[in-house]
């Protein structure tokens, strides 16, 4: 096709507000910032790369990795918000039903999440006597079985499982109140945003005013309401958009320009945050940053959704599809198996201890091995046994709504 022919044909095309294409190279980037932060405070690499003589320094963008946490919670605010949006200028608006919800988010999270907490619960964690107590191991456990563990500290930063899944606990929290929220911004969406933005701001308030110690308070779902509350509002700018504006070259590039310019204010936030001392001030910084990183990502999310073909094609390729599907799964895995190998002394080092010594040749083998395990763990649990339980659930769920018995609807499909 011709060059020129393509770009006016793809520049008017009206953009499609089912599937938000660039999320997937959005989410599954996100993620990969934090899984390169979690690596690098095991390997110290420096993260710089020569090009053409020139020297790019990631160190502030892996530094402040651990902020690209909210991004992945705003992400989840617009993907869960979405077909609310666009029911919100139907004649006859068809809200989602709560019960499919929660059966479909279930599905999502629970199995590759539980297999996770139980296998290293049963293959690591006890083994290796672990557990101090009977009290502590069944706490420990419980807690994380049923999302509650980041509400005490020997249960979320000291627990003897996967740190890192303090994210779904507040996550899951967050769904079960969602379908309340969601109808509340259909219905009322100024005040629903004035309220999550409201709580949040009064919630990290009085936390940064009254708290010394904020490790079990600066993770918490009130924190986050105004980072939810900004994915609400990027799906209905985005749906309105795809309604309401008619692509041309000149908007295209319009919203490519804006998309990049947002990236370097995003880029400045975290310069400013990875300049952050201490951990206390770490934490105290992540907060105060909270809004406006959610706010600022929002915004780029909708102007890149709307940009031109090609700064497109940068989050919406095969690659990046691929790496979305497993997002979760690496999410999941990449800290604890980079712990591990530490542990394992894999691969082996000169020194005894290779990142404190800028050991480079076992930083950057150590390194790549992080990512290219982690890669390999999700690939096989997404495929081999998320998605299967994830498309049996869904039959048996639709086939008890039709009223049907579900072994019925498995033998009718073959």
């Amino acid at each position: 096709m011709n060059l020129a022919k393509w770009w006016r044909e793809d520049a008017c095309a009206q953009v499609n507000a089912r599937h938000v294409d660039v999320m997937d190279g959005i989410r599954a980037l996100c993620i990969f910032i934090v899984a390169w932060y979690h690596i690098w405070q095991q390997s110290w690499l420096w993260p710089t790369l020569d090009v053409g003589g020139f020297t790019l320094n990631f160190d502030p963008l892996v530094r402040s990795g651990y902020i690209w946490v909210d991004a992945m919670l705003l992400i989840s605010g617009f993907l869960l918000f979405l077909p609310y949006a666009r029911e919100l200028d139907s004649p006859a608006p068809r809200m989602p039903e709560a019960a499919g919800f929660y059966v479909r988010r279930a599905l999502r999270i629970l199995p590759s999440y539980w297999l996770s907490v139980l296998s290293i619960f049963c293959f690591a964690a006890l083994p290796s006597g672990a557990y101090h107590s009977t009290s502590y191991m069944l706490r420990d456990l419980i807690s994380h079985l049923t999302f509650t563990h980041v509400f005490a500290y020997d249960t979320y930063v000291a627990t003897q499982l996967n740190v890192v899944l303090w994210t779904l606990a507040v996550e899951v929290q967050f769904y079960l109140i969602f379908p309340l929220l969601a109808r509340a911004f259909f219905r009322k969406p100024a005040l629903t945003y004035a309220l999550m933005l409201g709580a949040s701001l009064l919630y990290r308030g009085l936390v940064l005013a009254t708290c010394t110690d904020t490790t079990l308070l600066v993770n918490q779902l009130p924190a986050f309401f105004d980072v939810y509350a900004n994915g609400f509002l990027a799906a209905v700018v985005f749906v309105r958009l795809t309604r309401d504006l008619r692509h041309t070259p000149c908007t295209r590039i319009l919203f490519t320009a804006l998309s990049v310019m947002l990236l370097c204010v995003v880029w400045h936030i975290v310069v400013r945050q990875a300049g952050s001392g201490s951990t206390e001030e770490i934490r105290r910084g992540q907060m105060i940053h909270r809004y406006a990183f959610s706010a600022v990502l929002s915004a780029f999310i909708v102007c890149t959704a709307n940009a031109g073909a090609l700064w497109r094609f940068l989050f919406s390729n095969r690659l990046m599809r691929y790496l979305s599907a497993i997002s979760f799964n690496f999410y999941i895995w990449h800290q604890y198996l980079a712990v591990k190998l530490r542990e394992w002394g894999i691969p082996p080092s000169v020194s005894a201890q290779p990142n404190f010594d800028g050991e480079m040749p076992w930083q950057w083998q150590y390194t790549l091995l992080c990512f290219a395990l982690a890669l390999l763990v999700a690939t096989l649990i997404t495929y081999a046994f998320e998605r299967p339980i994830a498309r049996l659930g869904a039959r048996v769920y639709s086939a008890r709504r039709a009223g049907r018995k579900p072994k019925d609807d498995l033998r009718a499909r073959g």
